[in-house]
């Protein structure tokens, strides 16, 4: 589960894979390792803060789809979704898609440590080029990913072709990049990381439209939205390492956006050494939400 956190233009990410993943990163659509590694630490930090968020998800898909035999995750990033859904589905094959072979490296090295390795797979695809050869799937799960896709309504098309009679597709989505600071640093300028925001949002940086009648008319029909808020402070360390890894990332692709002085206000946040660093800061918390749609193929 991609983009910062899954970013960039509508058609580049994060999530890098042009961006097929997810979970939510980079302003930028560049394939260098180094840009993904540096999602794949977003992504992974993600995945440890969130774990009841996201699990939140996964069980509210179970209540749709108790008992799925096959699961294709499109865009499945460094797997955190992957993951989610081979321990919620214990019975289930899992298909992890991705453009990048680098993500997909570290998925198989994920599920070759939990021992899953004999149930997930992964398959390297374009999914705006390309599509798996797979059909009567019974969940098709895709988080921070479709509003990567250049043409979404053909993706939606070819997933309703790769559906069981009875199969499910769930789309997650994040109403909002990930926030971190209060909105009085004690320096700089109040609301640093509203106007950040707003930049990003101008920006086109995780954008996404409502997916509903998209989904419809690729002929399914929305069995379940639902948005799930979330806020932690939990874990101080983790979310100090994961505001600096997004910050960062949110830094560069900010240069041209955000005045001289709120640069110069992140600059002293992201310096490990300074006085200001996030990772001397007492009062930073994780905070956001995503919005998630269950949907079935008509019935005729």
């Amino acid at each position: 589960m991609t983009s910062p956190h899954q970013h960039g233009s509508r058609q580049t990410h994060q999530h890098s894979q042009h961006s097929q993943h997810s979970q939510q990163q980079s302003g930028h659509h560049n394939h260098q390792h180094g840009d993904e590694s540096g999602l794949a630490e977003v992504l992974d930090l993600d995945a440890l803060l969130l774990k009841e968020h996201l699990q939140e998800i996964f069980e509210w898909t179970a209540a749709h789809q108790p008992n799925p035999a096959t699961i294709l995750d499109l865009g499945a990033g460094t797997g955190t979704g992957t993951l989610g859904l081979a321990r919620t589905f214990p019975a289930a094959q899992v298909v992890a898609v991705d453009q990048s072979e680098f993500m997909l490296q570290r998925v198989a090295a994920m599920m070759e440590n939990q021992g899953l390795s004999d149930r997930v797979s992964t398959l390297q695809s374009d999914l705006d080029t390309g599509w798996p050869q797979l059909s009567g799937i019974d969940l098709v799960w895709a988080a921070s990913s479709m509003h990567h896709m250049s043409d979404p309504a053909h993706v939606f098309d070819r997933i309703s072709r790769t559906l069981a009679p009875e199969g499910l597709l769930v789309v997650v989505e994040m109403d909002t990049l990930p926030r971190y600071l209060p909105d009085d640093l004690g320096f700089g300028t109040p609301g640093l990381e509203q106007r950040c925001h707003a930049a990003v949002a101008a920006a086109g940086w995780n954008s996404h439209p409502d997916w509903a009648p998209a989904i419809q008319q690729a002929g399914m029909a929305i069995a379940g939205q639902r948005t799930f808020a979330y806020a932690t402070e939990r874990k101080p360390e983790l979310i100090a390492q994961n505001a600096q890894a997004f910050l960062s990332r949110m830094r560069t692709g900010l240069e041209e956006a955000l005045s001289a002085e709120d640069l110069a206000t992140l600059d002293q946040l992201l310096d490990p050494h300074g006085p200001q660093s996030l990772a001397r800061r007492t009062d930073l918390s994780m905070r956001g939400s995503r919005t998630v749609w269950a949907a079935r193929l008509c019935q005729s």
